[in-house]
């Protein structure tokens, strides 16, 4: 005889929706102390999502790519336009060196005070169901593009000489023996013979076709696949008609330097327990968290690491909520991120 479900029994859909926050739980701290700990969506704590890769799938850009982990799909298209330097406000030339700056500090202001790299974050109407159409930019749209904008620059990735487009200065001449011109050795004057004229500017646009939670670090993972896959084409300053002239020779690609990798985590604190027994309660550390898991956790820590170069570089920590995730527990995670940074070397 067919047994018949109980009217009072809820599908694990019906009970996520009704107690979000007791379903995760009862995931994560199972009654029975065998049951390994797991997540809602299959994962254990510490276990991200494999990320694809694809590369120069937009036609009309200088460089693209498209990231997916898990059903958060993220598309990142790069685009070069030219900038004359008479345009700039306040342009300084870059062979005018700076005695109290490093060359590294000045290509790096440079980067930022002439705007050579211009990130921009649409979460697409259909995504996510909490991302309407007609709306203005969200503050989640502008936080992510802030977020871009400054690890672009704080981890060195572009080689400002990259964006540089030069024209040749002619012989120098100088007055010598009264009226005489003559002109002036190569080996008695060895400045350099090329003046920037203009920049490139690059326009990095990230789209998000479909949102299930990290946004950070797909959208990170999508622009430094772009910006490998970038390829200028050689431009050079033309003084006759006063304009940047560009060639339909083979484009070079970018001098990308390093792999920085970013691994975010979501901090999920069993609340009921707390308030129960008047103490901190348990906690987990959900890597590489989806759009449930992050309506769930107040805290969240993102370290962005490279190891191009075998050793680990900690290029970036930060924490967001919270008063769980420590100093010390910090530079635990770091070893998460260093896994994670493998998998997505593999990926590109």
């Amino acid at each position: 005889m067919a047994t018949t479900q109980s009217p009072l029994t809820l599908s694990s859909a019906t009970f996520a929706k009704l107690s979000p926050h007791p379903y995760l739980l009862a995931n994560l701290q199972p009654p029975d102390a065998s049951t390994p700990s797991s997540r809602t969506n299959g994962r254990q704590p510490r276990q991200a999502r494999q990320p694809n890769i694809n590369t120069s799938s937009l036609s009309h850009a200088h460089g693209s790519a498209v990231v997916r982990t898990g059903d958060t799909t993220v598309i990142c298209g790069v685009r070069g336009e030219t900038l004359l330097t008479t345009d700039i406000p306040n342009y300084r030339a870059p062979d005018v060196v700076n005695p109290t700056k490093s060359d590294a500090v000045a290509e790096a202001d440079e980067l930022r005070d002439y705007d050579l790299l211009v990130p921009n974050i649409e979460l697409a109407t259909g995504c996510a169901p909490n991302f309407l159409p007609g709306v203005p930019p969200t503050t989640l749209a502008q936080t992510l593009s802030t977020r871009l904008y400054s690890l672009l620059h704080s981890s060195g990735l572009v080689d400002v000489e990259d964006l540089r487009i030069y024209h040749d200065r002619p012989e120098k001449q100088v007055p010598r023996h009264g009226d005489k011109m003559e002109e002036v050795d190569a080996d008695e004057e060895e400045e350099d013979t090329a003046e920037v004229k203009a920049y490139w500017v690059l326009y990095i646009d990230v789209l998000f076709v479909s949102f299930d939670g990290n946004p950070f670090d797909a959208a990170w993972a999508a622009v430094l696949a772009a910006l490998r896959d970038t390829k200028l084409p050689p431009a050079v300053w033309d003084p006759d008609h006063e304009m940047v002239l560009c060639s339909r020779k083979a484009p070079s690609s970018l001098n990308i330097r390093g792999m920085p990798v970013a691994c975010t985590a979501a901090v999920f604190t069993a609340k009921e327990k707390q308030q129960r027994k008047g103490e901190q309660g348990q906690y987990w550390i959900l890597v590489d968290p989806d759009r449930f898991e992050e309506s769930l956790c107040d805290e969240a820590l993102t370290v962005v690491v490279d190891r191009t170069l075998g050793e680990t570089k900690v290029l970036g920590i930060s924490k967001s909520g919270g008063t769980t995730v420590g100093p010390q527990l910090m530079w635990k995670y770091v070893t998460v991120a260093e896994e994670r940074w493998q998998e997505f070397k593999s990926a590109l």
